[in-house]
């Protein structure tokens, strides 16, 4: 009942949201049988129960201005890092109540780190959300957007089956900032969401760490033939990017360090495979490129060039008919809009994602903004897609909220209340190279703002310090940084740990 009279506190107790609103509800909450099964069995009190509102009603003169933010991902969460709490109230609308620091990700998965190294809680990142009485945190999903009201239209998150049935709500926006990222592409390949595994969330690390170790466990039971072994320590990543070859090196590195002295019985049957349609890592230089192949093999990784045609519970189909068997499949091919961002009757940009202008508004709505991967320049404004990468959500993120800071002090805060606000410098995003960790202690860092630009680009044992410096300094919290820390220092001295928890 925690929940339920959390969420009665978070729409009727403050006066601003008593008075009449577009979608307050004629009927009172007399019957608690919804959302709780105990409720049924209490008598009923025939006191007059105060109308309750499902969701928060827009805000009044006098008050501060509300800036709904969608999503908790690295656009999102720079975002409200940075706003001032003095000049907004802040609603964040999430599946998630935390921040997943996404470069780390892959080191969970084979127990480098801990889950929690790598998950920030939004309620740190700004605490008005947890201690001003204007400010909330909703765990929900964003189910449609109404524009011309001002409204965001929710749905609470309830994945456990026996919790509370969902509960719809809405909520009224001042300014309203979409962060809602994007989801892995698939390119309609049949299997790909039933037997895959996607990397983007800590459940999906948490989801391969346990199906890895189980397949450990159970090729090691007396009477499994060789063949089915086989099939169960085969390990395979499709996609060659970043994500795909850190995982690659990352498992490699527990099959070399830790598999081989723990699981001596089965060490001769576990090994790993890279697919990857084109080159990997593309966006790095060819010499890095070339390393990376180099290093990736010597460690036992097997690298695969084809594309995937289809995938089913025990193999996948290559397009020249190779079927590949596998235990363990990680899906990281890229990503696309999502299917809300697919359906919002806002303009696009080229590839389906949210049309932007150059300061981050989405053009012909008002008080509309687009941070992140859900987002991209319309082509009016003449600038090319930004790649889907963290430091882009980033500075964006960075960017918006000074904007908004800025409109909040020239009283522009309130929906439709511009005021002739000068916006001031439009965003520009400029490249500072990229990092990637292959395994063995090595990693790639190049640090030039394209391809064709020059830059000093590098890999071996000093690019992997390199890359290790520069994530734990990005580490959003020094609770988290110690955290990595002291997880890096443990898996030196004594190996990881492969509890299956």
């Amino acid at each position: 009942m925690a929940w339920f009279r959390s969420l009665i506190r978070v729409s009727a107790v403050q006066p601003r949201n008593a008075v009449s609103s577009p979608f307050s509800l004629t009927s009172t909450l007399l019957s608690l049988r919804y959302l709780s099964g105990e409720a049924s069995n209490q008598p009923q009190d025939p006191r007059p129960v105060p109308i309750q509102y499902s969701g928060l009603a827009p805000t009044r003169p006098g008050e501060k201005p509300r800036v709904v933010v969608l999503g908790s991902g690295w656009a999102g969460c720079r975002l409200m890092k940075g706003l001032d709490t003095e000049l907004y109230d802040v609603v964040c609308v999430s599946p998630r109540n935390h921040m997943v620091f996404t470069p780390l990700l892959a080191s969970t998965c084979v127990g480098t780190l801990e889950f929690r190294s790598v998950a920030e809680p939004i309620a740190r990142i700004q605490p008005a959300i947890s201690r001003e009485p204007g400010s909330y945190f909703f765990l929900a999903n964003c189910t449609g957007i109404d524009a011309d009201k001002h409204l965001v239209h929710c749905e609470t998150v309830t994945d456990v089956p026996d919790t509370l049935d969902p509960w719809k709500f809405k909520i009224a926006y001042d300014k309203l900032v979409i962060a809602l990222g994007a989801q892995p592409l698939t390119f309609g390949i049949q299997g790909v969401n039933e037997h895959a595994i996607f990397l983007r969330e800590v459940h999906h690390a948490q989801e391969i760490r346990r199906k890895l170790l189980l397949n450990l466990m159970l090729s090691d039971v007396p009477g499994i033939s060789e063949g089915e072994k086989s099939r169960l320590l085969h390990c395979v990543v499709v996609g060659g990017g970043p994500t795909g070859v850190e995982f690659s090196g990352e498992l490699s590195d527990f099959i070399k360090n830790d598999v081989h002295e723990r699981y001596a019985h089965v060490k001769d049957y576990i090994h790993v495979t890279l697919i990857e349609a084109n080159e990997i890592l593309s966006s790095f230089d060819d010499r890095l490129r070339q390393y990376a192949t180099k290093q990736l093999t010597k460690s036992g990784v097997r690298l695969i060039r084809g594309i995937v045609k289809d995938v089913k519970a025990q193999k996948l189909i290559l397009n020249d008919g190779t079927e590949v068997p596998y235990g363990l499949l990680v899906w990281s091919t890229g990503v696309g809009p999502s299917s809300l961002v697919n359906s919002l009757e806002i303009p696009k940009s080229p590839g389906g994602r949210i049309g932007i202008d150059e300061w981050l508004r989405v053009p012909s709505v008002e008080d509309v903004f687009a941070i992140g991967d859900c987002s991209g320049f319309v082509e009016s404004t003449g600038k090319p897609a930004l790649p889907a990468l963290a430091q882009v959500a980033e500075r964006q993120g960075k960017y918006l909220s000074h904007l908004l800071n800025k409109i909040g002090k020239a009283n522009g805060g309130h929906a439709s209340s511009w005021n002739g606000v000068e916006l001031g410098e439009p965003f520009v995003y400029k490249h500072l190279g990229s990092m990637a960790t292959i395994g063995r202690y090595k990693a790639l860092v190049d640090l030039r703002q394209s391809k064709e630009a020059k830059g000093l680009s590098m890999a071996g044992f000093v690019s992997w310090f390199i890359w290790r410096s520069a994530y734990l300094t990005r580490v959003l919290s020094w609770r988290n940084r110690f955290y990595v820390a002291i997880n890096w220092l443990t898996t030196l001295v004594f190996g990881r740990d492969i509890s299956r928890i």
